[in-house]
């Protein structure tokens, strides 16, 4: 891993979005306890932050809402699958047969980065 970088300040470009969002990738798997792992932290409230001050969310339902963070991320079902645990039941929801559950909203919101709120509206299944 690189050193760590330690005068991470707000975030308020996206150059310093998109440099947060790489040395987030490279941190993300650090250990409890280490200095990467602190800096993992600071990173996820940083980008977090300003991809609230500055992201509008599209008027969609949270399936929808998925799908579209998807495509921005460049995953694919599985990487909701692997993320959540079960295959089958993300077919269902990304196909309208089956409700988000609770920990489905929790894991999709720091995944997709999504506020949670914005994925417990109410929509129709079909």
């Amino acid at each position: 891993m690189k050193n760590l970088k330690s005068d991470w300040f707000l975030i308020e470009t996206e150059q310093d979005y998109d440099a947060a969002l790489a040395r987030y990738e490279e941190v993300k798997y650090a250990e409890r306890g280490t200095s990467e792992h602190k800096e993992k932290l600071l990173l996820a409230h940083l980008i977090s932050n300003f991809e609230e001050r500055t992201s509008e969310l599209p008027e969609v339902d949270p399936v929808e809402l998925i799908k579209i963070r998807m495509k921005d991320f460049g995953y694919k079902p599985i990487d909701l699958a692997n993320e959540y645990g079960d295959k089958g039941t993300i077919s269902k929801v990304l196909n309208y047969k089956q409700a988000l559950s609770l920990t489905m909203i929790r894991k999709f919101s720091r995944l997709l980065h999504i506020p949670a709120d914005a994925l417990i509206a109410e929509y129709e299944l079909r």
